[in-house]
């Protein structure tokens, strides 16, 4: 810190007598606007999150910059008493919420409007925020990671005894190839990496914006304005740079909006919290070794070994073969890296918010699509994150709400896809005992649910269920569980509907039919008959595949065709549902692979 505070002080004196002596504008005035001790702890935090395989240099300089740039904000909002008019106006926002529906009449947005006319005569924070252009932020951000680059070192002894002892940069520049770009990446130094490694910090600093809230979201007044008390926040997403669809939105008349911003208010409004006795099962798993059938990533010990290096006189073929099991295997290191981290964020928050309620304000995409601003721990995440959110209200059960939850059990396990909802219950009815097993011993009994296609939900279902059927009354239990309704393959649907297909339309249900019909099995069993003819042929492929084509195998590639997936992609997708059947032949799915790699060479 020292350091880098004496390097930043140099910079800013230097661009200062360089700003005397040029009209051309430099970023001097952005180095003044905070303490000098917070542009280094940026940069510190900085440091600490970078992954040991690196970071692009853009993204890098991307987030150092919002950093600022969101301090900025909340300091200007400080400065001009901002804050003093948001706080009097969300302490009566909330007591009007806490009414609970008794204010008839009125959207949140409109009870905040209300609030602003009485306290203020109208709108009074619609302007308060000023978005920087994206090549001032990366530019600003570009100046400090070249600080840190150049004046962040180490000892080279640190980890292994030498003679000649000397400081070495922690960081440095490297390029990479993504797909066919070449991009420059930001790298740390192994030693500082294994000294991270080895300190095993036991806590994680997050930036505000995204993390959930604690209390409700401000409601969306305008483009510009809602979701967060003090941070900014953009009500459409859109790529770093491109700046026509918020000048649309701010060109569009003001009631043109409310819709979409009330949509946007009642989604945030929603409060969650998180599913103790589950979080605690999860957090057993991810501390022992993981579990990646159950999507628990395990830890970095269990990493492939690297290959034995090569000794003495080899043969070409033998070299090719070692540098392959050599990138598979740094491949999968790196992939089992990040997976972990991200593990590792979303039950930290879990962890952080165990006994609290809790809030994610929400926004959208240029295609009306809404989404949760919080990026690590939403409702839109993984099984593992699903299962852990419970609504923050219940409600009683009533008359069928315990059917209810047996037809969502059935739904999350993937069986019955065709069945009626009458013979999902029915079937949910003849499997009790393995559901109360389940949920009396998730670890040590039968284990029913580790089958299941989304096996963290249907556990939590499977637990839900038990309580409520050992209720003195089921009707009248009170329930915080949610129960999930889909379109099936909404993609697919919207194809058939646009081309008036009626196969296609009654494939997604949306033509009526005896039962539900699954599109995804139905493609699976076209496969299964293709791979017969195929393997009556001598096809070695279709052979092997003989009862591994399911619907679980296809799902995948049947609900991104509609988005674009490659051909290659594809492939690459049904690969790896079959790498993760147990009976499938390890040794096969090494031979799949290298097939679509040269398929994709030649391509």
């Amino acid at each position: 810190k020292k350091v880098l505070l004496q390097a930043f002080r140099d910079s800013k004196n230097q661009l200062e007598r360089n700003s005397r002596t040029s009209r051309r504008m430099n970023l001097y005035p952005f180095l003044c606007l905070l303490e000098e001790e917070q542009y280094i702890d940026i940069m510190v935090q900085s440091l600490t999150s970078l992954p040991p395989t690196g970071e692009s240099f853009l993204l890098i300089s991307r987030d150092v910059g919002n950093q600022i740039y969101n301090r900025f904000s909340i300091r200007k909002k400080q400065q001009a008493f901002h804050i003093e008019k948001i706080q009097s106006l969300y302490r009566d926002f909330c007591q009007l919420l806490a009414k609970n529906g008794k204010v008839s009449g009125l959207l949140p947005r409109e009870m905040w409007e209300k609030l602003e006319h009485e306290k203020y005569g109208g709108p009074c924070l619609l302007n308060v925020e000023t978005s920087w252009p994206n090549s001032l932020v990366v530019q600003l951000g570009t100046h400090l990671v070249d600080l840190m680059v150049q004046e962040i070192k180490i000892q080279n002894n640190l980890l292994s005894p030498r003679s000649d002892t000397k400081f070495i940069p922690v960081l440095y520049h490297m390029y990479s190839f993504r797909s066919t770009r070449q991009i420059g990446l930001i790298k740390p130094h192994p030693i500082f990496s294994q000294i991270l490694l080895d300190a095993s910090e036991s806590s994680l600093t997050f930036e505000s914006l995204v993390m959930p809230m604690l209390c409700p979201p401000v409601p969306w007044l305008s483009p510009r304005f809602g979701a967060y008390l003090l941070n900014p926040a953009k009500l459409m997403r859109s790529l770093d740079g491109a700046v026509q669809h918020q000048l649309l939105l701010e060109k569009c008349p003001p009631g043109q909006l409310h819709p979409v911003l009330d949509s946007l208010n009642q989604l945030g409004l929603c409060a969650w919290r998180i599913n103790q006795p589950l979080l605690d099962i999860i957090v057993s798993i991810f501390n022992e070794k993981g579990n990646e059938k159950l999507d628990i990533p395990p830890p970095l010990s269990e990493a492939p070994k690297l290959p034995d290096q090569l000794q003495g006189e080899t043969s070409s073929l033998e070299k090719m073969t070692y540098q392959r099991e050599l990138t598979r295997c740094r491949k999968k290191t790196s992939e089992m890296h990040s997976l972990r981290m991200d593990a590792l964020y979303k039950l930290s928050i879990a962890n952080h918010l165990r006994e609290k309620n809790f809030w994610f304000p929400h926004n959208m995409d240029f295609r009306g699509r809404t989404y949760p601003c919080p990026p690590y721990f939403n409702h839109l995440g993984s099984d593992v994150t699903r299962a852990l959110l419970l609504f923050a209200e219940g409600k009683p059960l009533g008359p069928k709400g315990l059917e209810w939850l047996k037809t969502h059990l059935i739904n999350l396990t993937g069986l019955k896809k065709r069945s009626s909802l009458k013979e999902r219950r029915e079937y949910a009815d003849t499997i009790m005992k393995d559901i109360l097993d389940s949920a009396d011993q998730p670890l040590n009994g039968k284990r029913w649910w580790m089958e299941a296609d989304e096996p963290w939900q249907a556990l939590a279902c499977c637990m839900e269920i038990a309580k409520a059927s050992r209720s003195p009354d089921p009707t009248k239990y009170i329930s915080h569980f949610p129960v999930h309704q889909d379109g099936s393959c909404n993609g697919l649907q919207h194809y058939a509907a646009l081309g008036r297909d009626e196969i296609g339309a009654r494939s997604v249900n949306l033509m009526p039919c005896k039962s539900p019909q699954d599109v995804y099995s139905g493609v699976a069993q076209q496969v299964e008959e293709f791979r017969q003819r195929d393997a009556k042929r001598g096809l070695k492929i279709a052979q092997v595949l003989d009862g591994f084509i399911g619907r679980k195998v296809v799902k995948q590639t049947v609900m991104t065709v509609v988005y674009g997936v490659t051909r290659y992609g594809g492939r690459l997708q049904i690969e790896k549902r079959l790498r993760e059947l147990e009976a499938f032949p390890q040794t096969f799915s090494v031979l799949i692979n290298e097939v679509v790699e040269w398929e994709y060479f030649i391509d």
